[in-house]
């Protein structure tokens, strides 16, 4: 993956395209920053980090509705 916070945003993306409630993606330190100022400004409800057996960690990210529109619409 050559850009880890394009993947995230695109993950995001799609998903509330297909109104889903939730989304995973890996995780890091610059992705939970980017996920806080998130939080901070209202695009996205929170998110959880979930450690893995095989050493993989991944942030499950609740997604945002307002009137049944995403929050995040451009």
């Amino acid at each position: 993956m050559n850009d880890p916070l394009g993947d995230m945003l695109t993950r995001i993306r799609n998903a509330q395209q297909r109104r889903r409630p939730k989304v995973t993606s890996p995780a890091s330190k610059l992705r939970a920053r980017v996920l806080d100022v998130l939080i901070d400004e209202g695009y996205i409800r929170g998110y959880s980090r979930t450690d893995h057996k095989n050493g993989i960690a991944e942030f499950e990210i609740e997604l945002k509705y307002a009137n049944g529109q995403p929050a995040i619409r451009e």
